[in-house]
């Protein structure tokens, strides 16, 4: 979770036993968002976020360089609870090779 994320949805996706990394957990809050991304990559972990800037960052796609995967949900068009629920979809289903190298758009 990069440190745009709501508190309710890393609490609500841990009520659901889905294992959540924040950015502020791990020390990684004030990194800019390449760097962010980069080190969700080195955590092997997607790196979701609500941040529109962010977005430029899946430029690595285009560029080929290998990255974790971002998920990505507008603050404003994309409720806390549908975030929930297709985060725990996501992560119970979904293979890492599902969305790495992949921006995925929220809701599903």
């Amino acid at each position: 979770m990069n440190q745009h994320v709501a508190r309710s949805i890393t609490d609500g996706l841990r009520l659901r036993d889905v294992d959540v990394v924040t950015a502020h957990e791990d020390g990684s809050s004030q990194l800019d968002d390449d760097a962010l991304l980069a080190r969700a990559t080195e955590l092997r972990r997607a790196l979701f976020t609500r941040d529109d800037d962010l977005l430029a960052e899946a430029k690595r796609q285009k560029e080929g360089a290998p990255f974790e995967g971002v998920i990505y949900a507008h603050q404003l068009r994309v409720s806390i609870g549908a975030c929930i629920q297709d985060l725990e979809i996501i992560a119970k289903t979904a293979e890492p090779e599902d969305v790495k190298n992949q921006v995925v758009f929220l809701p599903l």
